[in-house]
């Protein structure tokens, strides 16, 4: 038998599928991560390209200051020792796939990212990399602390990410998707970003020695910004998509600055 008119064979009929390129910011191990890999391989040639430890919170951070290193720990599944940024900034450019990805599918995260959470989280800033190479990108949260049941996330998580290679996305835009964490869930709501209030912030504590140390984190207190919220979708059940658009430009407050007189 010719081995390599068959790998050869193998290797173009692979090219018809999209390659979807899958990121986390819980890490290799996450049980998150392979629900997801295994529900878009019925939709395309999967790729798992994730931080080797929980990168939770690290927001849209590039590492410059020292090198990285890849390890292929299973076929098409590799490990990175950096951030969710510097595995789809290496995924795409590092010479590691064998093309160009399709689709960027970050997740699925244990608990949801809403309102301001965008701004810390390592799954939703994996996406926003995604969208910057210009590569379709969503990102998935199930909401939750413990107990967790990805497979219906996943499911449709594959959904999603088959609608989306169909259609695309308007430019500069991502999906940032959370799931209730409920088994019964009444629906899907398109919408907007929300806002937590949380509590205190800073927990000031003090060590056997005496010195003092602090957790930064809190409770939510309530959340703000009205019925078309993500919060407000969650909380009653309903599935949030919300689309993120990359240019961050108060267009509204232009005009206003403009009679600020700012002058060198």
């Amino acid at each position: 038998m010719d081995r390599t008119k068959n790998n050869k064979k193998a290797t173009e009929s692979n090219t018809d599928k999209p390659l979807i390129l899958v990121c986390n910011d819980d890490g290799i191990r996450s049980e998150g991560l392979s629900a997801l890999a295994l529900a878009l391989r019925r939709i395309g040639e999967v790729y798992v390209v994730a931080p080797d430890r929980e990168q939770s919170a690290v927001g849209h951070s590039l590492t410059l200051h020292r090198p990285l290193r890849f390890e292929e720990i299973a076929p098409k599944w590799y490990s990175v020792d950096g951030t969710p940024t510097d595995c789809v900034t290496l995924a795409v450019h590092g010479k590691v796939l064998p093309r160009r990805p399709t689709l960027v599918v970050s997740g699925i995260n244990k608990g949801a990212n809403l309102g301001e959470d965008v701004s810390y989280s390592g799954t939703v800033s994996a996406a926003m990399e995604g969208t910057l190479l210009g590569i379709p990108s969503i990102a998935i949260s199930l909401e939750g602390k413990r107990g967790f049941d990805f497979a219906p996330s996943a499911k449709f998580a594959a959904k999603v990410a088959s609608t989306v290679l169909k259609k695309n996305l308007p430019k500069d835009t991502l999906l940032n998707i959370n799931i209730p964490h409920q088994k019964k869930i009444k629906g899907v709501r398109l919408t907007s970003q929300g806002k937590r209030i949380y509590g205190d912030v800073v927990i000031e504590k003090e060590d056997p020695r005496g010195k003092k140390y602090y957790w930064i984190g809190g409770d939510m207190l309530r959340w703000e910004g009205g019925e078309d919220t993500d919060f407000a979708a969650i909380t009653k059940g309903y599935i949030s998509i919300t689309p993120i658009h990359l240019d961050m430009t108060n267009y509204s407050a232009i005009s206003e600055l403009q009679y600020w007189n700012f002058k060198v």
